[in-house]
C-alpha cells in the first residue's frame, strides 16, 4: 500500500487511501505500515525521499554478529582471485544529473 500525505495542520493528515497512522509503542513515535514518499506519490520502497535528506545522526544498518549465523573464515587467496576478475570502471556523471543532485565534481 502506497500513500502520499499533505499536512494542513500539524498532526492532521489528508490522505488518498485508507492509510492508518498510529501512535508508536515508544513515546513520541508514530507508525505507518506501508510505503511513505517524500516529494513523490509513487514510493517503491518503505521510504523514498526525492530530494536531499539531512541526517544529524547516524544511519544505522545492523551488520554485527548478532544478525548473522554460520560465520566462518574464507580462503584469502580465493577471494583475491575473485577480486582480480571484477570489472572496474571510471566514469563522469552526466551534467544534468550532477546539477540536480548537487554534485560539483562530476
Amino acid at each position: 500500500q502506497d500513500v502520499s500525505l499533505q499536512a494542513s495542520n500539524p498532526g492532521q493528515f489528508e490522505h488518498d487511501s485508507d492509510a492508518l497512522w498510529q501512535r508508536g509503542a515508544a513515546p513520541e513515535t508514530i507508525a505507518y505500515h506501508g510505503r511513505v514518499g517524500i516529494n513523490t506519490d509513487a514510493p517503491d520502497e518503505a521510504l523514498v525521499v526525492c530530494g536531499n535528506a539531512k541526517v544529524m545522526g547516524r544511519v544505522m544498518h545492523p551488520s554485527d554478529s548478532r544478525a548473522k549465523q554460520n560465520i566462518r573464515e574464507v580462503d584469502t587467496n580465493e577471494q583475491l582471485r575473485r577480486i582480480t576478475q571484477m570489472r572496474l570502471v571510471e566514469y563522469d556523471y552526466k551534467p544534468e544529473f550532477a546539477s540536480v543532485m548537487g554534485i560539483k565534481d562530476t
